[in-house]
């Protein structure tokens, strides 16, 4: 084990005082709410965490994906305390508020296509995509919703409905929504034997096209609504050919395209919004996480004729887009640019990917790796030949990277990915910190369970 410069363990995880929180926590709050570390935060700064019993981590969760900027940035931090000295809500649809129309025109600028655009803000990324859903269905007057296998959009009655994993997030709360449809969706890893990925490609697609006339006819769908990277379903990334054929049916058929990039926007993948990627322009983006560094608030951008649909009143809520969160999300936006996270993104990317290789040299339970600038991931199996999930190997995985004083997280419809989203305002040595402790949190698991499976290294 090497020296640590961040890492700073004063006690076994969970500590003491954590303990006895989490004590409270049992009693009085349901067990349905999950919590991946046991420990309680006492503060947190850029991408390091310091707990209750004063152990220090090193951040490679981001709260879900919600840090890109890192904890508590300091733009941020002024922005809400200048906003909390003026005043701290009057609700915008009581009495409007500049910092919103200021979002607003931002994102609008920002976003992919050269035609008028509108933005409204909500609270939450189930909120966006709801609200999405039904700025398409007015607009075009239709009520199918499509969505694709793995996907995850959140956990309201809708966007449950549209989320593929069964456990935890839909066992037991059906009936569902109707008129919901799920399409499949490329996963090259996955993929048959001996086909080529050109192959598989246009075999999805071929899928996608067939979907058309078996499920669901076109003429009935309001949108598809797709994660440009797929984030609870394992940071799975399309190929372009794919993305881009989706687009040309939605065009065909007057169907709107959704990007949800409520895990992937706001530099997580080395550009605004991931749809960029793949040269497509959306008709709707949805956003929200990493939108408000830690503020509640999510919004929906789109072409202005689509976004105007609805009457007055008809979306909208008591607290969607307050005054915090348009402050924080403009602080935000300065910061994406000013430290020239896209950048940022992309030369992380491209390291963790590079310590990926290296890691998967020496473990063979390590079956992919992939990622698009930052949002990069390892899928773990029993075994390369078989490709069976190893959903018990990531929860050990995991749970001793937190015992060494890193913070990761799981994902996949099997629980056998582990994904990174560090904030991108990490230092190099932070980074390289981090890693060194992932890499010793495998060789602790599968040593233990299975010399077998290290096959190298030092």
């Amino acid at each position: 084990m090497l020296e640590r410069k961040f890492v700073k363990l004063q006690t076994e995880i969970p500590g003491p005082k954590s303990r006895e929180i989490l004590e409270r926590r049992n009693k009085f709050v349901p067990k349905g709410i999950s919590n991946n570390c046991q420990s309680f935060v006492k503060k947190a700064q850029g991408a390091l965490v310091e707990d209750v019993d004063g152990n220090h981590y090193i951040d490679f969760a981001g709260a879900i994906g919600t840090l890109n900027v890192g904890h508590s940035h300091p733009r941020v931090v002024q922005a809400l305390q200048e906003q909390a000295s003026q005043f701290i809500h009057t609700g915008f649809n009581v009495m409007m508020y500049e910092s919103y129309i200021n979002l607003a025109e931002r994102l609008c600028e920002l976003a992919p296509g050269h035609f008028d655009k509108q933005a409204a803000f909500f609270n939450s990324g189930a909120e966006a995509v709801e609200n999405a859903v039904k700025i398409a269905r007015k607009y075009t007057k239709r009520q199918g919703i499509v969505s694709f296998t793995r996907g995850f959009h959140g956990r309201t009655l809708m966007t449950m409905t549209m989320t593929s994993k069964v456990k935890p997030y839909k066992y037991g709360f059906g009936p569902f929504a109707p008129e919901v449809y799920k399409a499949p969706y490329p996963y090259l890893y996955r993929c048959p034997e001996g086909m080529t990925e050109q192959q598989y490609s246009g075999m999805i697609i071929e899928q996608f096209e067939q979907f058309l006339v078996a499920e669901v006819a076109p003429e009935t769908i309001a949108a598809v609504v797709m994660e440009p990277v797929q984030g609870e379903g394992g940071f799975i990334v399309p190929d372009k050919a794919f993305v881009k054929r989706v687009r040309e049916i939605c065009t065909q058929h007057g169907i709107m395209f959704i990007a949800d990039e409520i895990q992937s926007g706001f530099a997580r993948t080395g550009k605004y919004f991931a749809i960029e990627h793949f040269d497509v322009v959306p008709d709707l983006i949805t956003i929200s996480k990493s939108m408000g560094a830690g503020v509640p608030i999510s919004g929906v951008i789109g072409r202005a004729e689509i976004m105007n649909t609805p009457e007055i009143g008809e979306i909208g809520g008591t607290y969607a887009g307050s005054p915090l969160g348009c402050q924080a999300a403009l602080a935000v936006l300065d910061i994406i640019e000013n430290e020239q996270l896209n950048d940022r993104a992309r030369k992380l990317g491209e390291r963790v990917l590079e310590k990926m290789r290296l890691l998967a040299d020496r473990f063979e339970g390590i079956g992919d790796i992939r990622g698009l600038g930052a949002m990069c991931a390892m899928e773990i199996v029993k075994d390369r030949k078989s490709k069976t999930p190893d959903k018990e190997a990531v929860g050990k995985i995991v749970k001793a990277a937190a015992e060494r004083g890193l913070m990761l997280l799981s994902a996949g419809i099997y629980s056998n990915v582990i994904r990174l989203l560090m904030p991108l305002t990490i230092t190099d040595e932070q980074l390289e910190e981090g890693l060194q402790i992932l890499e010793e949190a495998i060789e602790a698991v599968y040593q233990n369970n299975n010399p077998a499976l290290s096959v190298g290294g030092e």
